[in-house]
């Protein structure tokens, strides 16, 4: 499904930014319970605060890794992470509109192994002409493109039924 766009569409973008944010603090929380426990087993084994500063300027990677391997299997799963599905935005291929494999969701999330890397390829995305004014660099690479599947904070919801046929009216005889 390829649109072609001529403006970049901001509201979507700040969409993105949010369900990002969003799901950076869902990737955060168990990231910060798993660093605080091998934090602790640092300062306990090695007895020292100079061995716990040089291994905190590993945690930014830490997570990195976490959050790619977070939205790289979420957006092959289920086509969004949470935030995306909360604020109902879907990823998708540009060529036949299914959900990404693996390998083009990875590509897609490679940038968010660091902070900057994300906000270069969000620049790059939004002042570089595209066939599709709704990619990131990372998007154009991977074929992939993030679409608008339904209004944010918009329930979930199945297609409503037919409503039953009226009952015929008794005939007069």
């Amino acid at each position: 499904m390829t649109t072609e766009t001529s403006q970049v569409d901001m509201g979507q973008w700040i969409w993105r930014i949010v369900a990002y944010i969003i799901d950076s603090i869902i990737v955060a929380i168990p990231t910060y319970i798993i660093w605080f426990i091998i934090t602790l087993a640092v300062v306990f084994t090695h007895g020292s605060f100079i061995a716990l500063y040089g291994f905190s300027l590993l945690f930014p990677f830490f997570f990195g890794i976490l959050e790619v391997i977070y939205f790289a299997v979420l957006d092959s799963a289920w086509g969004a992470t949470i935030g995306k599905r909360i604020l109902g935005l879907q990823v998708q291929m540009v060529k036949g509109g299914g959900k990404p494999a693996i390998g083009p969701a990875f590509i897609r999330n490679i940038s968010k192994i660091y902070w900057i890397f994300v906000l270069i390829d969000w620049v790059i995305g939004l002042v570089t002409p595209g066939p599709d004014r709704r990619q990131k660099y990372t998007d154009r690479v991977a074929g992939t493109t993030v679409v608008q599947v339904r209004q944010p904070f918009q329930a979930v919801t199945s297609p409503p039924s037919s409503p039953a046929p009226s009952p015929t009216p008794p005939s007069s005889t």
